[in-house]
């Protein structure tokens, strides 16, 4: 059997008391970082000693064949650095292969950066989608969140802080100055900080720099209107990243319900700010 276990994402003080259990007893953990997990063990006074495999982004898909085929005689608990396996994690690939394969897979549920940065946003928390990182480059950046101009859910991203102004910059330019948004860093911990406000006013505070583990939650689309200026603008980031304007017209116009030659027009004719 696989047996998925939530880790803390801050504060050790939210492991739960079967995830300590079962570390107690394991005999075999797949670990995303071998050395993050022993020294969880210490931290958390664990004195079983478990042999210790690498799973990690670079050789999980090979690591999981005989990760499963020992699954089949045996407990495997999968273990990523903080929160749950398989979410922005490895693990996913196991997973997959286990199901395949009729091999159980069970999950000790804990922490969640997603989850948890959803519920202290402020925003709505009934519908939302989780993104993983933005992209590093700007290009593309701006073309995924140009695809998500017309997401109704509520978003989750998780960012860099070396990235963190520069993706704000381009949320302002694609989904619009007054979208709302939440920027949570390290949360759980002794410095946890939750920013709220317009995607502009949460930029201009972002430009001086932040630090930490960061969760970025953005409002979803029509919960207001989208102005005529809002969608000009998803049409022009579409463009930037390598759209052609035809198309990029008629995927924010389907978006946002204005019209596909208005946008068209006016992406040709009006000046960009």
């Amino acid at each position: 059997m696989i047996i998925l276990a939530a880790t803390p994402i801050g504060n050790l003080g939210d492991a739960s008391r079967r995830l300590i259990e079962t570390l107690e007893s394991a005999a075999v953990v797949a670990a995303e970082d071998t050395r993050t997990t022993a020294h969880l063990l210490r931290a958390l006074g664990i004195e079983n000693r478990p042999k210790l495999i690498s799973l990690h982004d670079h050789n999980e898909r090979e690591r999981s064949i005989e990760l499963v085929a020992e699954a089949a005689e045996s407990d495997i608990v999968v273990l990523s650095d903080a929160g749950m396996p398989t979410v922005s994690d490895p693990g996913y690939h196991l997973v997959s292969l286990a199901a395949e394969q009729g091999v159980r897979v069970t999950a000790i549920p804990g922490p969640s950066a997603v989850i948890t940065a959803l519920a202290v946003s402020g925003l709505p928390t009934d519908r939302f989608c989780f993104e993983g990182f933005l992209p590093r480059k700007q290009g593309e950046r701006l073309r995924m969140l140009g695809e998500l101009s017309g997401e109704r859910r509520t978003m989750v991203f998780f960012e860099s802080p070396a990235r963190l102004a520069a993706s704000l910059a381009d949320v302002v330019t694609v989904f619009g100055a007054e979208r709302r948004v939440a920027v949570c860093r390290e949360l759980t911990k002794m410095f946890e900080e939750v920013r709220r406000g317009s995607a502009a006013e949460v930029a201009e505070w972002a430009a001086d720099g932040v630090r930490g583990e960061i969760c970025v939650v953005v409002e979803g689309a029509n919960t207001r209107a989208v102005s005529a200026d809002e969608a000009l603008a998803q049409v022009r980031s579409l463009v930037a990243s390598g759209a052609r304007l035809k198309d990029a017209a008629g995927e924010v116009a389907e978006q946002t319900g204005h019209s596909k030659r208005d946008l068209y027009q006016a992406a040709l004719t009006k000046p960009s700010a």
